[in-house]
C-alpha cells in the first residue's frame, strides 16, 4: 500500500509517498531528514512505518526542501537513507 501525504495547489503538487509494503520502520529516513518532516509511527496494523508528521502534511512545500529541488544534492537525505527505496517526492 502507498501512503500519500501532501496536497496540490496552484503552484504544483507536493506529495511524499511512502510505500508501506517496502518500509521496514527502521527510522533511518527520520534521522536523515534535515527538516524533521518524518516520523516512525504504528500503522493501521500496529506495524512501525515511516510517515509524514501530521503537523507538516498541509505545508510540505514550505517545510520540506523537496528531494528533486534540493535534497538530492546533499547527503544524507531520506532517499539515500532508505535502504528499501520506499520514499518518493513529487517535487
Amino acid at each position: 500500500m502507498r501512503a500519500n501525504y501532501g496536497y496540490a495547489d496552484g503552484s504544483g503538487e507536493y506529495y511524499i509517498t511512502i510505500d508501506t509494503n517496502l518500509c521496514d520502520g527502521c527510522g533511518d529516513c527520520v534521522a536523515a531528514c534535515p527538516r524533521d518532516v518524518l516520523e516512525v509511527t504504528p500503522d493501521d496494523y500496529d506495524e512501525m512505518k515511516a510517515a509524514v508528521r501530521r503537523e507538516h502534511a498541509k505545508s510540505l512545500s514550505y517545510v520540506c526542501f523537496g528531494y528533486h529541488a534540493k535534497c538530492s544534492k546533499s547527503t544524507p537525505n531520506c532517499h539515500s537513507a532508505c535502504k528499501t527505496d520506499a520514499i518518493r517526492h513529487s517535487w
